[in-house]
């Protein structure tokens, strides 16, 4: 990945200015928050966002980090691919194997059960189209309920806006991070 088009906020600034709007702390030392930080409010916002969709959810925990890998999958972005690489695996239960079959057909991957293939298909349309199609809208509902059906919605909307982010303001990787793990394969 080539320079970051915004200055990197010292790792003291960015906590300083998350603490001044009431941000979760541990986000000021990633790269995203650095540059974000530059607009406090801003920073504050998609943070609560991705909180709100991180912890206690009513979406299953390793079926968001599925929707979460495709997006940085398809969507080009290193640095979210990268970030939940780690995350995914180590706390929210999915397997290299999970991860590795998003990158290809997954739609005719024996791997997948139907919720799965359920779920990647409404990230798609969502990515691809903009929104949900009457049946697979009905297929979610059906599937996994009405809240889980927003947070998925709202997952594929905040994801994508983090990736373009990432991807448009060229924010590296945290040091000492391998590009596109594992094998540095990219879309």
């Amino acid at each position: 990945m080539t320079e970051c088009r915004v200055d990197l906020l010292p790792l003291d600034e960015s906590r300083e200015r998350a603490k001044s709007v009431e941000m979760i702390g541990a986000f000021a030392e990633l790269n995203i928050f650095r540059v974000m930080l530059h607009r406090p409010k801003t920073a504050k916002a998609l943070s609560d966002l991705l909180v709100s969709l991180l912890f206690g959810a009513a979406l299953d925990d390793r079926l968001r980090e599925l929707l979460i890998m495709r997006i940085g999958w398809t969507t080009g972005s290193d640095y979210e691919w990268t970030q939940h690489w780690k995350i995914a695996r180590e706390q929210f239960g999915c397997s290299d194997e999970d991860l590795l079959e998003l990158r290809g057909d997954w739609r005719s991957s024996a791997h997948f059960g139907d919720d799965e293939k359920a779920l990647l298909a409404a990230v798609d349309a969502l990515l691809d189209e903009g929104s949900l199609p009457d049946e697979l809208a009905r297929d979610c509902l059906a599937r996994f309920g009405r809240d889980s059906t927003i947070e998925i919605a709202t997952a594929v909307g905040a994801w994508r806006l983090v990736s373009k982010v990432t991807n448009s303001l060229q924010i590296p990787l945290e040091e000492g991070i391998a590009s596109w793990p594992p094998d540095g394969k990219q879309p």
